[in-house]
């Protein structure tokens, strides 16, 4: 299994990937530039190739996570900004050697037309990925809103990357407290759930893992994230069936849990190598 945390790049990428690997994990997320801005980074590429020869080295693994505002539904006068900025993240992604750029699944923006918000979608993928010819995936992320919201089920994840004209270049990122929130994953409808996600196509797709539990009741639609055995209320159990999932034996599971609730992501990451060996 590949058990790590999202990191800070402070130091730069290099030194990201060294701190995971100094705290015992295989897999790491790092936000390729400001979190919260769209402005296009000039980045060291010498630091950039450094992380990704370390991580080849060290059997380490790596996604990346684009800022806060990206969003696949954007305004019009934000839309040439967001497509220059996920281009952005792609680069950087694929000289860290990253798998994939992790992105929110779009929102809501026509109370009317409710497949406005997908066309953009397809529309904003198609743009990006037209110019995108990298190793590096976009991988898209469910929603956590309530049932019926937005992204989140494998239905409309699949059929958005289905209709897009370059599905080899998308792939998916489960978030797990997303998936409790929304009602998607009780923790206990495993078995159907999986059944679906193969049937769907979704599983041969599926890159990455964010594994976080939930501060909030099954279908909630909040998205708080908790430790994973800590204040959430998935129980570790149901997080023990998912790990032994054949399909997902070699993909990263990230941490984006809180580190400031008594318990460290050094210490979470342990923990969790220490559950599956029970």
């Amino acid at each position: 299994m590949r058990f790590g945390s999202h990191v800070s790049i402070r130091n730069g990428y290099f030194a990201a990937a060294k701190y995971m690997d100094s705290i015992g994990g295989k897999a790491f997320q790092y936000f390729p530039k400001n979190p919260r801005s769209l402005t296009v980074k000039e980045f060291n590429r010498q630091d950039a190739k450094l992380c990704h020869e370390f991580c080849v080295e060290n059997n380490l693994v790596s996604i990346a996570h684009t800022p806060y505002p990206t969003s696949l539904t954007p305004t019009i006068d934000k839309k040439d900004l967001t497509i220059d900025s996920l281009l952005n993240d792609l680069e950087i992604a694929d000289c860290c050697g990253s798998i994939g750029v992790v992105v929110h699944f779009g929102s809501q923006i026509s109370k009317t037309d409710p497949l406005a918000s997908y066309q953009l979608m397809i529309e904003m993928l198609n743009l990006i990925l037209r110019k995108w010819n990298g190793q590096t995936l976009i991988l898209l992320e469910n929603n956590a809103e309530k049932s019926g919201a937005l992204g989140t089920t494998l239905e409309e994840l699949v059929q958005v990357r289905n209709l897009t004209d370059y599905p080899e270049k998308i792939g998916f990122c489960l978030d797990t407290c997303h998936a409790y929130a929304s009602g998607l994953w009780s923790g206990k409808n495993q078995e159907e759930l999986w059944s679906k996600a193969s049937e769907l196509g979704y599983i041969n797709s599926l890159k990455a893992v964010h594994l976080n539990n939930s501060k909030y009741e099954l279908g909630s639609g909040k998205d708080r994230h908790a430790n994973i055995f800590k204040n959430g209320y998935i129980e570790k159990e149901c997080f023990k069936n998912l790990f032994q999932l054949p399909n997902l034996s070699d993909i990263p599971f990230v941490l984006e849990t809180p580190s400031d609730e008594g318990i460290t992501h050094q210490e979470e990451i342990s923990m969790l190598y220490q559950f599956i060996q029970t």
